[in-house]
């Protein structure tokens, strides 16, 4: 086997195990990612799993990036290019309905549950699921901010407090659907943010 085509499945392989990994980590928590399962549900050996990674917490990381990339790629790609401030904040809450109404992910929004699983840890997974928070409410304060500044919302907009509600509209969305299998909790949340984010 040429050194080219090692490399390429060893990419392969890599690739296979934290698609499996973020389906099994939507569904069950990183938790419930062990190299066991993996390597049952992919036909490996433990060794050929952990192999790739060198320990379950590189592997629930390197499953944390993707389903940052699975976000960045479902939400914040699908962003129209519209004007920064109220207009594209809008269309970037209307972005993350979509993504969980879409159920792009079988556990609805991974980093929901993953904050929830690791809120109270200390760790580099706990690190990464927050610093992945943190950046998208950072462009969220950001556009409010310029909406701020242009007058698209009034001058006294409490900035973090608008960042505050808009995120728990979305995490009452991801507990209407994923627990209530309620239909018309995307149409809410929709309602939702149009009172928040009116001129």
């Amino acid at each position: 086997m040429s050194p080219r085509k090692s490399v390429a499945e060893t990419r392969l392989t890599r690739r296979r195990i934290v698609d499996r990994g973020l389906e099994i980590a939507s569904m069950e928590g990183l938790e419930g990612l062990t190299i066991g399962r993996l390597a049952a549900d992919l036909g490996m050996s433990k060794a050929g799993v952990i192999g790739h990674f060198g320990s379950k917490e590189t592997l629930q990381l390197a499953v944390v990036d993707e389903a940052a990339d699975v976000f960045v790629r479902e939400v914040q790609e699908r962003v129209p290019d519209v004007p920064v401030g109220l207009v594209r904040l809008r269309e970037m809450c209307e972005a993350w309905v979509a993504y969980l109404e879409r159920h792009v992910l079988p556990g609805g929004c991974f980093f929901t549950a993953a904050a929830t699983e690791f809120d109270d840890r200390g760790g580099p997974v706990r690190d990464a699921i927050r610093g992945m928070s943190a950046v998208w409410q950072r462009d969220l304060r950001i556009q409010a901010r310029m909406a701020v500044h242009a007058g698209e919302l009034p001058a006294d907009t409490d900035v973090g407090q608008l960042v505050y509600d808009l995120v728990g509209v979305m995490l009452a969305l991801n507990h209407f659907l994923q627990l209530e299998g309620d239909s018309v909790a995307p149409g809410r949340a929709r309602r939702s943010l149009r009172r928040l984010l009116a001129e």
